[in-house]
């Protein structure tokens, strides 16, 4: 019998994440990063099917998304995205579409066959504001904590540009977090202030696994 995903409720935010299968990198170059953005950019929209003509940011006007993208980061080996549900099975369907997509782009590309992602993406709902702010805020901070970037700004994986700058990213819908804060700045200090602790954190998490 076909595995059904749990339900998802509309007008609820979750914390989705998934990593590669047996902890493999998931994107080899930075055109992996781009066209993995480019499908969750183009999957937004129900009954779309990506093409080589899609370019990022074009929308087709007549349809509604079921879901809206809050903030993402993309790390070598796993991703992390904050989603709101706009619509029934919104959040399964568009990251069943966008990974099988990616998955079948990567497989050809690599000369691979098999699953990308280890087995179905997970998803924890946000259930307060203030837990809201924390998950965009860890979520952000992924790349700084791994050392992937001296300065979170420098990390260009992320949707953290979109929230502090005038960069346009129009995968990313910010006012849901930004709504909390007086300014842009003031997010950049909630999430730069908490970087040096981040840090401490993860490396007496491996401290104690090694």
């Amino acid at each position: 019998m076909p595995r059904r995903d749990p339900l998802l409720e509309i007008n609820e935010i979750y914390h989705v994440f998934n990593r590669g299968v047996e902890k493999r990198d998931i994107y080899l170059s930075n055109r992996d990063y781009v066209r993995f953005l480019e499908t969750l950019d183009h999957y937004l929209l129900p009954g779309r099917k990506l093409s080589r003509k899609h370019k990022r940011g074009q929308k087709q006007h007549l349809e509604t998304s079921t879901i809206e993208v809050l903030c993402y980061v993309l790390m070598p080996k796993h991703f992390h995205l904050l989603l709101k549900q706009k619509g029934d099975e919104g959040i399964s369907n568009f990251m069943r579409k966008a990974t099988n997509s990616y998955t079948k782009y990567f497989n050809i590309k690599n000369e691979r066959v098999g699953p990308l992602f280890q087995g179905r993406f997970k998803a924890v709902r946000i259930g307060n504001d203030e837990q809201l702010l924390h998950v965009s805020r860890y979520i952000h901070l992924n790349p700084v904590v791994a050392n992937l970037a001296a300065n979170i700004r420098d990390y260009q994986w992320s949707s953290y540009s979109a929230y502090v700058g005038d960069e346009q990213n129009n995968l990313v819908s910010t006012q849901e977090v930004l709504a909390h804060f007086p300014s842009k700045e003031k997010y950049g200090q909630f999430v730069a202030d908490q970087a040096d602790y981040a840090r401490t954190l993860e490396q007496l998490k491996h401290r104690i696994l090694d």
